[in-house]
């Protein structure tokens, strides 16, 4: 699931890797480089704050790593990771040249409009409350920012892994959000459970293959091993990964500043997972794929000093961000990442949609996480000895962001 929350982002005087002025003198210089990591390994640790957009947004390319080298476990990305997803990074990777993405991305993102535009009767059975909404159809239940409902968003979720992660019913009853069954549309669009499952199943397959890498880095850094397991094996012993097809309502061209805004189609809000993986946007409009109708639009990222940027990356390319839970345990050296959707503004944007994916690889529910004292995240809901369960952390999570249901 994703769940918004404030972070804290990295005041320091080194610019960042992405920076238009760092890109036109090209890469950081091995003495640059190794100052930044001297500043890593002080005792102040690395964190994240979240601070107000400086307008107007420019627009960035992730760094890029090709799945060749992704593939090859002793391949050193050391560099890549620290660029991307380090403390002076935008908190995002994209992986060139997955075989089958494309098609799959594809084939799922067009179902997306067609499940928001089921009869009302049936979404209604697609609806799980006794999950918070988190397994089948979502839409009207989740605040972010303000405490307003998001309407502007539709969401189907799912498990593509495991249609029933467990058969143990005080456990389904404990964490309803990750432990019941999935729910699919399977008498009106049964093409939806084979597509989901395929895309998540290789989103997830290229997540751990990164996570492997992430691992690699932080060791690297001299912080040790984890307090736990690395993130490779978190993910891969999980039960709990939630896949989510996401449908941007269309909006109605409006000339109000909060058209423009850059979170006028979903809220600032950080993942609390592991890693999540998402696809490239694709834009409809009357059932027919046309490009981005406003160069605004899009995802947008609130960077390390302080900077909102739009943040862009080929469709042919999975995006992978690193969630709240990892920058809490490799203490800061891999950094969450805050971000928005900023709708179309433009008169060409009328009655154009929006879907994606995005896949949450997360701890299982029984994982036990211990919450270092100095990165101090959510510290109103972290019990003295500093020790929570994903699950019992993730639910106290949610119980912020989602409206309490009777």
């Amino acid at each position: 699931m994703e769940v918004g929350s404030a972070v804290r982002s990295l005041r320091t005087q080194h610019q960042p890797a992405w920076a238009p002025a760092a890109r036109a003198r090209g890469r950081r210089s091995r003495d640059q480089a190794s100052a930044a990591f001297a500043f890593a390994r002080a005792p102040r640790r690395v964190r994240c704050r979240a601070m107000q957009p400086h307008p107007p947004p420019p627009t960035v390319r992730t760094v890029t790593i090709p799945y060749a080298d992704l593939r090859e476990r002793d391949k050193d990305l050391g560099g890549k990771i620290e660029e991307g997803l380090g403390p002076h990074g935008l908190g995002i990777v994209s992986i060139a040249g997955v075989p089958d993405f494309p098609e799959l991305r594809k084939r799922l993102l067009l179902l997306a409009p067609r499940i928001a535009n089921l009869p009302e009767d049936v979404k209604k059975k697609l609806e799980d409350p006794d999950s918070r909404y988190n397994f089948g159809w979502s839409h009207g239940k989740e605040k972010l920012e303000s405490g307003k409902l998001d309407t502007f968003k539709g969401s189907f979720y799912a498990n593509p892994v495991l249609d029933v992660p467990t058969t143990d019913d005080v456990l389904v009853s404990r964490y309803p959000s990750y432990c019941r069954p999935n729910i699919w549309p399977s008498d009106n669009l049964p093409e939806l459970e084979i597509a989901f499952k395929a895309l998540g199943k290789l989103m997830m397959e290229v997540g751990l293959m990164l996570a492997h890498h992430c691992d690699r880095y932080v060791m690297r850094q001299g912080v040790g091993q984890y307090d736990g397991d690395s993130l490779e094996q978190t993910i891969a012993s999980s039960r709990c990964h939630k896949g989510r097809l996401l449908y941007y309502f269309p909006r109605q061209f409006s000339k109000q500043t909060e058209a423009g805004s850059v979170s006028s189609w979903c809220g600032w809000h950080t993942d609390h997972g592991s890693l999540t993986g998402l696809t490239c946007g694709l834009f409809t409009k009357n059932s027919v794929e046309v490009p981005c109708p406003d160069s605004a639009a899009g995802l947008y990222i609130r960077t390390r000093d302080n900077q909102v940027v739009k943040v862009v990356f080929d469709e042919d390319q999975l995006a992978y961000q690193i969630g709240e839970t990892t920058e809490i345990l490799s203490r800061g050296y891999l950094c969450a990442t805050p971000h928005s959707v900023q709708a179309p503004s433009s008169e060409n944007a009328s009655n154009v949609d929006r879907s994606t994916f995005a896949l949450f690889m997360q701890p299982d529910w029984n994982e036990k996480l211990k919450f270092p004292s100095e990165i101090p995240y959510h510290q109103e809901l972290i019990p003295p000895n500093g020790t929570l369960t994903f699950g019992e952390y993730s639910e106290r999570l949610v119980s912020k962001y989602y409206q309490t249901t009777t």
